[in-house]
């Protein structure tokens, strides 16, 4: 089940996590944070961007094989988060 987005091929039957995040810099240092603490923050913590990210390590190693769709605004990000998941219902029905 291969998703294809962003120039990139992704084995969704081969990925063990998939989650979203808000990118945020603070001071100086870049870091995925959760949506909730990113909307909870949003006045002190600008975010730069929002990642949904692909992750295809076995659960009980390091994440080092990942692969992350990049959303430059919120709106972006939902419509990549719907596309990703009428993907998966639909391959698996």
């Amino acid at each position: 089940m291969i998703y294809e987005s962003q120039s990139k091929e992704l084995d969704l039957e081969k990925c063990t996590r998939l989650y979203p995040a808000a990118v945020v810099e603070v001071g100086g240092e870049i870091a995925q944070m959760s949506l909730e603490w990113a909307e909870l923050n949003k006045d002190k913590v600008p975010v730069k961007h929002y990642v949904l990210v692909f992750d295809f390590d076995p659960l009980s190693e390091i994440q080092v094989n990942r692969q992350e769709l990049i959303y430059k605004t919120y709106d972006e990000f939902i419509i990549g988060m719907r596309e990703v998941d009428a993907f998966i219902n639909k391959v698996s029905k």
